[in-house]
């Protein structure tokens, strides 16, 4: 695995993004990007470019224009969907966002670890809540501006009991579900207290059985994935799984962030939050290639989880991935690691 060289402009914006306060630099770019897009597709109705028909999967009954996608966490409330369009991903994947709207966890949440290419947040699920949610994603398919599949991330609103969790769940598909394409259940994240809990075969089957009572009903019902933690055992993450697909789901996203500080050097006593980057690699890699040889190939599963050069894909896709999403590869290395991973990564690997 390494690392993928910082290109082009990225080059020169990262150094001055990295002054910033992690938070108020994600912030600022999610503004910028999202502008920009908003202001080119104000003189060009092709906001994403057409890539080669090699690319093409299709996968629970979707067509992704490519295998790449970017993972949920970076866009929570769906206000730069036009431009990770326009960056060339195959699918965007939005969220998490909650049932009620939240402020997340206390200040500061979000810290860099660049010598090891490497991030940890304990945001807690911060969003403005599913319904200013779906009254965006409604305004997008009005105006005929997504031109990708879109996924939705719901998770359990911090407020409410790990008892209530599956209508809490409920109430987030039945605001989204009409502007998804699909639908993933968040168990996974380390920063709303009891949340991991979750990962249970009993809440498993609790929380998908009652969001299928909803989806059934609808004409064309929605697939639905969940996300696990690369932090339990190989077979309680199998049996998770397993769970998941006897109550309908369609597949799994493999894996959030881990807990495991390990790879840091000297962490302080008091970090808490989830880590991302270039030391998740090995461990999500693993559960996906396990869950793959477990289960076979009718189950879908999406790889994420250190993601950093072409080479790093490929390998996911030879782990078992069927798609692949990217997140803090895209806040170290830029737009053109998109670019680099399509055209190296990527290309060489049959469907």
């Amino acid at each position: 695995m390494t690392d993928e060289p910082t290109t082009g402009s990225w080059r020169l914006l990262r150094p001055l993004l990295f002054q910033l306060d992690p938070e108020l630099a994600h912030h600022l770019s999610l503004s910028l990007a999202g502008h920009w897009a908003r202001l080119l597709d104000q003189f060009s109705t092709q906001s994403a470019r057409p890539g080669p028909s090699a690319l093409i999967r299709h996968r629970m009954g979707i067509e992704f224009p490519n295998p790449l996608g970017l993972a949920a966490g970076l866009d929570k409330d769906a206000t730069a969907v036009q431009a990770w369009q326009r960056m060339g991903f195959g699918f965007v994947e939005v969220g998490t966002v909650t049932a009620h709207p939240q402020p997340g966890n206390p200040r500061p949440r979000l810290f860099r670890f660049p010598s090891q290419a490497a991030l940890v947040n304990r945001m807690g699920f911060n969003n403005h809540g599913a319904t200013c949610m779906a009254r965006r994603l409604r305004a997008l398919h009005a105006s005929g501006q997504l031109r990708r599949p879109l996924g939705v991330n719901i998770g359990k609103s911090k407020r409410t009991a790990p008892e209530d969790a599956a209508a809490d769940y409920q109430h987030s598909f039945a605001a989204l579900s009409d502007w998804a394409d699909y639908v993933v259940v968040n168990i996974s994240s380390p920063n709303t207290p009891g949340l991991r809990n979750l990962q249970s075969i009993e809440d498993i089957k609790r929380i998908i059985s009652a969001l299928q009572r909803l989806n059934q009903r609808r004409t064309t019902p929605r697939p639905l994935l969940i996300k696990l933690a690369p932090d339990l055992a190989e077979q309680a993450t199998i049996d998770c799984a397993r769970a998941a697909l006897e109550e309908g789901c369609a597949g799994l996203i493999l894996t959030n962030t881990t807990i495991d500080f390990t790879a840091l050097p000297n962490p302080a006593a008091d970090l808490s939050g989830g880590l991302s980057g270039r030391p998740l690699f090995a461990r999500s890699t693993a559960r996906l290639a396990a869950v793959r040889a477990a289960l076979g190939d009718q189950v879908v599963l999406i790889g994420v989880g250190g993601i950093l050069s072409p080479q790093d894909a490929a390998e996911k896709i030879a782990a078992g991935a069927d798609l692949i999403q990217i997140y803090t590869g895209l806040i170290y290395h830029g737009p053109a690691l998109v670019r680099r991973i399509l055209r190296e990564g990527l290309a060489a690997v049959s469907d």
